[in-house]
């Protein structure tokens, strides 16, 4: 992407449509004046009276037990240095923003103006009691070791410098693992560390504390080894200064087993690499480039044990994995400090959580067939959804043991369903969509590459790695539009009405006739249509010359589906068309079905709509509970709409036993797993979380998401083209860029499923 545009795109994004990235949000009832004056005056004087009384209250009746301060004084900020406490807040809103959306924890980001530790210190501690849990974040060491030690002495709360350990807790999960696969010990690993500072010190501490010896680590910075004799070596750095005499850095990785890289990048050479021990551990983490480059790491030892700090390597060290689940478990037990041995218990979470069978929506995210503990394989995705129910408890548990949690937890199962129940509101299940799709990238035709949106889309469907845009449309706009929005990668652009694309529009027009000359059409209708672009569009995807395509941004919907319908195969075995879209809702992702095709099915195609929604929830890694809904309940009327329903159900009860779903049922008793258990306790959905909707007829299913995607403001994803045998998906009517991207996206998984199974029917 060109600088200038990448930098005022950032720049945009939090500017716009409100600054920054965080806001409060009441989380009580606020319409009337009686809500009101419980909120405030008079009311609030109650709760108040009843912490003055016990100061422990004060975790009944307010957020304090679920909010984490996010503190800095921007001395030490990503790469970019001592830039100042406001030159910071973008990165301590960021941090919130992580927070919430992987452990449901909310924030205040604080930017203090000090850089006298005493000073900071005490605004910490002045401010502490309005907080459950303090995150330092972004302090220059060695400054901030001072700082986190006297606040963990001196506060009653959690308080974690998340630079210093974040890091040493995720690797230190991924050296076990990474010691056990090479079928060494802990005690007897040589381990050689590139980097001195917080990082460094913190992830030596932490191997230490699982049996790595102070005497097998070689430590360096950037001008050497540390040595005893140094009196500029810190007090903190002391114990992993040597004796012992090393020329270079290549000198002291002769023979070591383990290489830890916190520093810069491309310093690791292969001949190095090949001076290792057998079975090398090598986690090379500077970023964006390792200290040795990740191909030819493993070109050169097929043998080693890699990790880095990339997305797109195996074995990421990101510290996504740890700080939220941390500080998650410290909040919930009302621990009065993050100590070792709550670390120590979230580094063997992690290192176990690696070993156990991997769920296939993880499988999925990540384009594998198969995750399993092993090489590429020694620490758990960022995406994975078990971290919230494993980490946090094995914190949890570990503040009860150590004597510091106010709050101890009795209820276990209870408490991971909780936990559970915290994550659906988030739109992980698009980060997982995008990141399935980064996997294995195809080629995606946008057929109205001419339109301002279309084309910002098409440009972040490229950068970003989720696929290979096509550009259809006028390649004189097309140029102009790209030049326009920075948007200066070699894409291929087409346009077919072009003297150049004569002999590919009439090889085209010429098998379209062949299917469509008993129908009607004239070999002269086919060539005038090959140069309408969705024509021409689809006949690249079913000649195989194009993965997918999406359209639909600047016509009506049925415009856009006739070609379709025309050109494209339906399915094997599929004689019904339809859609689904994928609302992304608080209580999770819910699949709304037949949103744009079947005005109004019969209950045959209500049948058809069900399984092909099913197929599309598990395509997501989701298990399918389908709601069949109406008016009515389980036969309380005999009205038309109601009985086609009902007869669709015992269709699939019949022919589809395994099949989660139930009907015909009202959307509010679907949507309330309590109260259809009370009233309906028979049926298939009960004490289950519906997440999929089937509707009697296109009004309802419409109109309901379209509603909710206005009034609450509902991120969807769809209308998903269901039943047809290539990858097409069309776009609403003016549909956002997010919204196109995304749809791209599921164009790319759809593209990757079909081939996928063509390739297993082949077998």
């Amino acid at each position: 992407m060109h600088k200038d545009s990448k930098r005022r795109e950032a720049l945009l994004y939090h500017a716009k449509p409100t600054p920054g990235k965080i806001q409060v949000v009441p989380t009580k009832k606020y319409a009337t004046q009686r809500d009101l004056a419980l909120a405030y005056s008079p009311g609030v004087a109650e709760p108040c009276l009843e912490i003055q009384k016990d100061i422990n209250n004060v975790y009944k009746y307010t957020a304090k037990g679920n909010l984490v301060a996010v503190i800095s004084n921007g001395t030490a900020v990503l790469g970019l240095g001592d830039i100042g406490p406001e030159a910071s807040k973008p990165v301590m809103e960021g941090k919130g923003l992580l927070f919430k959306i992987f452990a449901d924890i909310d924030v205040f980001d604080i930017e203090v103006d000090t850089k006298d530790v005493d000073k900071f210190i005490e605004t910490v501690k002045n401010i502490a009691p309005t907080f459950g849990g303090i995150n330092l974040e972004d302090i220059k060491a060695p400054e901030s070791f001072e700082i986190e030690r006297r606040l963990v002495e001196e506060l009653n709360i959690p308080v974690m410098h998340d630079d210093q350990h974040g890091t040493a807790i995720i690797s230190a999960a991924a050296l076990l693992n990474a010691v056990e696969l090479a079928d060494k010990k802990m005690e007897e690993v040589t381990m050689v560390i590139s980097g001195a500072g917080s990082a460094a010190i913190a992830c030596a501490n932490l191997y230490v504390a699982f049996g790595v010896k102070p005497e097998n680590i070689v430590m360096f910075n950037s001008k050497g080894p540390l040595r005893k004799d140094d009196p500029k070596v810190t007090d903190m750095q002391r114990k992993y200064a040597t004796d012992k005499h090393f020329d270079s850095l290549a000198d002291a990785m002769k023979g070591a087993d383990v290489f830890v890289g916190l520093s810069t990048g491309d310093i690791v050479t292969a001949d190095m690499l090949l001076s290792m021990a057998d079975n090398p551990i090598v986690f090379a983490m500077a970023n964006p480039t390792p200290e040795i480059n990740y191909d030819l790491a493993i070109a050169t030892r097929k043998d080693i044990i890699m990790a880095t700090g990339r997305s797109d390597h195996p074995n990421q060290v990101n510290n996504v994995l740890g700080f939220p689940y941390i500080f998650r478990g410290a909040l919930d037990v009302r621990a009065t400090k993050i100590n070792e041995e709550m670390k120590k218990a979230a580094v063997v979470a992690l290192a176990e959580l690696a070993k156990a069978s991997v769920p296939e929506q993880v499988n999925i995210a990540y384009g594998e067939t198969k995750l399993a503990f092993g090489r590429d394989y020694i620490i758990p995705k960022p995406f994975d959804p078990r971290l919230i129910a494993e980490v946090p408890p094995a914190v949890a548990k570990a503040a009860m043991d150590s004597g510091v949690a106010l709050a101890p937890i009795t209820d276990w199962e209870k408490y991971k369903d909780d936990l559970l129940e915290r994550m659906g509101s988030d739109n992980k299940l698009v980060r997982l969509l995008i990141n399935r799709a980064k996997t294995d990238p195809k080629r995606v035709v946008f057929a109205e590459a001419d339109h301002l949106d279309v084309l910002k889309a098409a440009q972040i469907v490229h950068e970003d790695g989720i696929g290979i845009p096509v550009l259809l449309g006028n390649k004189e706009t097309i140029l102009e539009l790209k030049e326009e929005i920075g948007f200066d990668a070699e894409v291929e652009i087409i346009d077919p009405k072009t003297k150049e694309e004569e002999e590919r529009r009439n090889r085209y027009a010429t098998t379209y006739w062949e299917t469509r000359k008993r129908k009607g059409t004239t070999y002269l209708d086919a060539q005038k249509w090959m140069r309408e672009r969705n024509y021409f569009a689809a006949m690249m995807v079913n000649k195989g010359e194009a993965d997918a395509l999406v359209t639909g941004y600047s016509r009506s919907y049925p415009s856009n589906v006739k070609p379709m319908m025309e050109l494209i195969e339906k399915a094997p075995g599929v004689t019904r068309i339809a859609t689904t879209n994928m609302m992304m809702t608080k209580r999770g992702p819910i699949f709304l079905a037949d949103t744009a095709i079947n005005p109004n099915p019969t209950a045959d195609d209500l049948a058809k709509i069900a399984l092909m929604t099913a197929k599309t929830v598990r395509m997501f890694g989701m298990e399918p509970v389908i709601a069949m809904v109406s008016f009515s309940n389980f036969g309380s009327s005999d009205n038309e709409s109601a009985l086609k329903i009902r007869k669709a159900v015992a269709f699939l009860h019949e022919n589809y036993p395994d099949l989660i779903v139930d009907g015909e049922v009202q959307s509010d008793f679907a949507l309330n797993p309590e109260l259809i258990s009370s009233k309906f306790p028979f049926s298939k959905i009960a004490n289950k979380k519906v997440n999929t909707l089937v509707f009697p007829n296109l009004d309802a299913a419409n109109i309901t998401y379209k509603l909710l995607k206005e009034l609450n403001k509902v991120m969807s994803i769809g209308p998903i083209m269901l039943g047809l045998d290539k990858p097409v998906h069309i776009f609403q009517l003016g549909a956002s860029v997010e919204e196109m991207v995304n749809m791209a996206a599921v164009a790319v998984v759809d593209a990757q499923e079909k081939e996928r199974r063509s390739k297993q029917i082949k077998k």
